[in-house]
């Protein structure tokens, strides 16, 4: 049985969710989803006296906003392990075609390859908000179902490993460090709009380097995957006191 090293693969996981909420087609709509899912104005968000109740509904409705995209992933990221347990005998087949994927989803982000499915962008709207907390975790699980192409890859390269990993519990637990990584900067900057604001204007024109960052960061992956040479990576930190693993 083909054994996922824990170590690497969390870390991967948790890279990838925080590449996949600075890529250039998220990045921008963070206040606009903030603003959505608490119903406050981006002029009340970024107040710097604002009351005890604004700081109170924003951080409910962004962990209610996490929980929902959260849990399309996490399924999503079972659904993969489970078709991998299926699959047992291609394990070896199906980790270096994943990891050909990668490297393939990676050269896209690089703008190396074009790869039309990825190019259409799905979105859904809601005519007006659902109201309270459910409203939140619904509007979480439409942003995960109508996920941008740009971060498709990444999350993507995500489910492919996951796929690869020996239980669905180690594909739960993959997809949830993946949502960690995304959800916790969203968390920060819920907390501080203003502050998220002033940087934004600073970087934007520098967001061509995300991109080229997570494609090379994705080709890496992919060439470690195709090889196995995650598991010698991961037995390497290991041995020197610096690999850890959940549920081992």
């Amino acid at each position: 049985m083909l054994e996922t090293p824990q170590t690497v693969s969390y870390i991967f996981a948790f890279t990838a969710g925080f590449l996949s909420f600075v890529s250039p087609c998220v990045l921008p709509l963070v206040p606009a989803y903030i603003s959505y899912i608490t119903g406050l104005s981006l002029e009340e968000l970024t107040n710097t006296g604002g009351s005890r109740q604004v700081r109170w509904v924003t951080l409910t409705n962004s962990l209610l906003f996490i929980m929902g995209f959260s849990i399309v992933f996490i399924a999503f990221g079972a659904s993969a392990t489970a078709i991998g347990q299926v699959l047992l005998l291609y394990q070896n087949v199906i980790r270096k075609v994943g990891g050909l994927l990668i490297i393939l989803f990676g050269l896209y982000l690089i703008g190396a390859v074009k790869i039309p499915f990825l190019m259409t962008y799905k979105q859904y709207r809601f005519q007006s908000r659902p109201a309270g907390a459910i409203g939140s975790v619904l509007i979480g699980i439409t942003f995960a179902a109508a996920w941008t192409p740009c971060v498709g890859p990444i999350l993507g390269s995500v489910y492919m490993l996951a796929s690869t990993s020996q239980s669905v519990a180690d594909g739960v637990r993959l997809l949830a460090v993946y949502s960690i990584g995304l959800g916790l900067p969203l968390l920060i900057t819920a907390m501080s709009v203003n502050s998220f604001l002033s940087s934004y204007r600073k970087m934007k024109d520098y967001m061509w380097i995300v991109s080229l960052a997570s494609g090379l960061f994705l080709i890496l992956i992919g060439v470690l995957v195709f090889t196995n040479s995650l598991r010698i990576l991961n037995a390497w930190l290991t041995q020197y006191g610096i690999g850890w693993s959940i549920g081992q």
